[in-house]
């Protein structure tokens, strides 16, 4: 989830969760390169204490740890406080994937990973962060956008349906509104990627996909249509063919 001060010269704390000491090594010398500065946590139970003392800006975390597990540490830490999280994963499964988005992570890798894509993708949370607040400024005179069941609520961040508030992600908000802005239109994954995650690439369209099918379970299979090749679409409820603009 994303909070974190804003980019420039601004020191930039990381908590690294990784149980694996030459990885958790390695990474906190990369990032330690950077300018940053690095701590290191070996297990779940570890890290939610360290975040709670360090009030870092973002975490690295593994799913699979010692104690309690990388799913378990995310939900405490952005519970207690939103940070963005890059979650680490040793297995290429979707279902790993969007169980670390649900718990509240904002972007995953999968092992083995470049460490300068890792740093980018660091930078690229970072420069969210900035960007969230800017859009954030900007949404305090955006209308609602009502689908009649399923409602959006840019300025407070709150989707309901059937007046029942349905719990996204700060990154998955941020998807469904870039779709919901445009119902029934196709936008690229990559331009997507642009929007949402601010990647000026295409590196990053798996990642586009299993936010979706994040936001699929929360929403339901047919609320957003697949342009197989191309990229994605959002299908109002059928009782809510175009948005109705309130205050």
């Amino acid at each position: 989830m994303l909070n974190a001060s804003a980019q420039g010269n601004v020191p930039r704390t990381i908590l690294v969760v990784e149980d694996e000491p030459d990885l958790a090594t390695a990474i906190a010398q990369r990032i330690s390169a950077k300018g940053w500065t690095a701590r290191v946590a070996s297990d779940g139970a570890s890290a939610v204490r360290a975040a709670s003392q360090l009030k870092p800006d973002l975490v690295i975390m593994d799913i699979m740890l010692p104690v309690m597990d990388g799913i378990e540490a995310t939900k405490r830490i952005v519970a207690e406080r939103p940070v963005p999280v890059l979650m680490l994963t040793a297995r290429d499964a979707e279902a790993d994937k969007v169980l670390g988005l649900g718990a509240g992570a904002d972007d995953y890798m999968t092992k083995p990973f470049s460490p300068r894509e890792l740093i980018a993708r660091c930078e690229a949370l970072f420069r969210r962060v900035e960007r969230a607040a800017t859009i954030a400024k900007n949404m305090e005179n955006e209308k609602v956008l009502d689908f009649g069941s399923l409602v959006i609520d840019p300025r407070q961040r709150i989707v309901t349906r059937n007046g029942e508030e349905i719990h996204l992600t700060p990154t998955e908000f941020d998807l469904l509104a870039t779709l919901a802005r445009h119902p029934r239109a196709v936008l690229k994954r990559e331009k997507l990627l642009e929007e949402v995650w601010d990647w000026p690439d295409a590196s990053g369209t798996r990642t586009v996909d299993s936010h979706v099918k994040a936001l699929r379970h929360k929403l339901g299979s047919d609320s957003i249509r697949t342009a197989h090749g191309v990229g994605y679409a959002f299908e109002p409820p059928e009782d809510g063919d175009a948005p109705a603009r309130t205050d």
